[in-house]
């Protein structure tokens, strides 16, 4: 089935709705590796299983999100990883 047949089906909101949730989702984890890393704020949850739900979730997001018809636009990214790069170059001048 195709993503578009996906979308028909569900619609374009319930396909936005899932990639929002799976956003969520996604976030959370990347938020709880962060306190499992820093143990500045302890959680029971190991590292290794916690970053396999991040992972998890990030493919469920990339699914969800092509459903939706949400694609990258790569020279954007590309552009705002340059910017990144120079004001981090600046930060180690300093």
């Amino acid at each position: 089935m195709t993503n578009k047949e996906i979308c028909d089906i569900i619609g374009l909101a319930a396909a936005l709705e899932q990639s929002a949730e799976e956003c969520f989702e996604f976030g959370h984890g990347l938020l709880k590796c962060a306190r499992i890393l820093r143990g500045e704020n302890p959680t029971p949850a190991a590292f290794d299983e916690t970053w396999k739900n991040v992972i998890e979730e990030y493919g469920d997001l990339l699914n969800s999100a092509d459903v939706a018809g949400l694609k990258p636009d790569l020279k954007l990214m590309y552009e705002k990883r340059q910017r990144w790069i120079e004001r981090l170059q600046e930060t180690k001048k300093e």
